[in-house]
């Protein structure tokens, strides 16, 4: 059988919210079978659990966001990430403000985190939702287009493409295929850092956004070049980081996908109403598990390996 997993034992960091600036803790801890992600607002009078789901996505500008009722969770989308890339089904995420920390910018630490405490296999079947028909969204025209699909296939595949426009972003990869089969996803996507634009900046200070953020924790460019000292981790960086965005995205459902995912200038919104688009049609999937390993997607069985 192809089994659940959590984590061996708890695991912390200390960081800072991209766009809050505050300061914040996040303890990981294990959890039962079929509870899947949970974030725990511990700071509050009352603890409030947000169980990650497409539909307690609350808000998809500059970064997801998940609520239940007033409680929010900002910026959960590198943690979901990591969890999706490592193939974590159930957690506990307490944290004591409104937004994840930022740490580097990219999934790298927390896969370190996660890790770090251990993954551990559970007697319980983990369960795909297994795409059956395209289901597609699409936005704007022209110039303006952009889009996101899923289409059946036996693993998980995602194949992104950008298009910013910018000489230092045209001068690096536009597209990227990455496939959790044959690929390392500590190794090839977990390490790409978010990244914006100096012009950008000021206006999102002005309105609240990016008080955390700087050339630690991101890449920064102005009209014609990155401005971090070390340049960038991965040639096609950029759109590492929008597949790195799109896994934490898509994770949101609750569950891992056995599908291909394509996607033109896609963004958390896009994503989010992919899977909401997909939820709206229940003849296009459904729910599997692999009772013999063997029958089940090349390289889901094995855990992640190790840097």
């Amino acid at each position: 059988m192809l089994k659940q997993r959590t984590l061996k034992s708890l695991t912390r960091a200390v960081g800072v919210g991209l766009h809050s600036g505050q300061r914040v803790e996040i303890t990981l801890r294990p959890a039962q079978p079929d509870t899947g992600i949970v974030f725990r607002r511990v700071d509050l009078p009352q603890v409030v659990d947000i169980a990650v789901s497409a539909q307690a996505v609350t808000d998809t500008r500059m970064a997801s966001t998940i609520s239940h009722g007033q409680a929010k969770v900002h910026t959960v989308e590198h943690l979901m990430s990591a969890c999706a890339g490592l193939g974590v089904d159930n957690l506990y995420v307490d944290i004591t403000a409104e937004e994840v920390p930022i740490l580097d910018g990219s999934a790298a630490s927390f896969v370190f985190l996660l890790q770090s405490a251990g993954i551990e296999l559970q007697n319980a079947p983990r369960r795909f939702v297994r795409i059956l028909k395209p289901v597609e969204v699409c936005q704007g025209e022209g110039n303006n287009v952009k889009w996101a699909r899923l289409t059946p296939y036996h693993g998980y595949q995602l194949s992104f493409e950008i298009d910013f426009s910018h000489p230092a972003v045209d001068s690096t990869g536009q597209r990227v295929v990455f496939d959790m089969g044959t690929g390392s996803y500590s190794k090839d996507i977990a390490r790409a850092r978010t990244f914006g634009f100096t012009k950008d900046v000021e206006m999102m200070r002005a309105n609240g956004l990016a008080l955390g953020g700087g050339l630690d924790n991101a890449i920064v460019m102005d009209d014609y070049k990155v401005l971090n000292a070390g340049g960038l981790r991965y040639d096609d960086e950029f759109v590492k980081h929008k597949i790195l965005d799109a896994m934490g995205d898509l994770y949101l459902l609750g569950k891992p996908l056995l599908a291909a995912y394509s996607a033109f200038r896609s963004g958390h919104g896009l994503n989010n109403l992919l899977l909401r688009e997909l939820l709206n049609h229940p003849e296009a999937w459904d729910v599997v598990s692999f009772d013999d390993e063997k029958n089940a997607p090349q390289g889901f069985a094995k855990l992640a390996r190790a840097w």
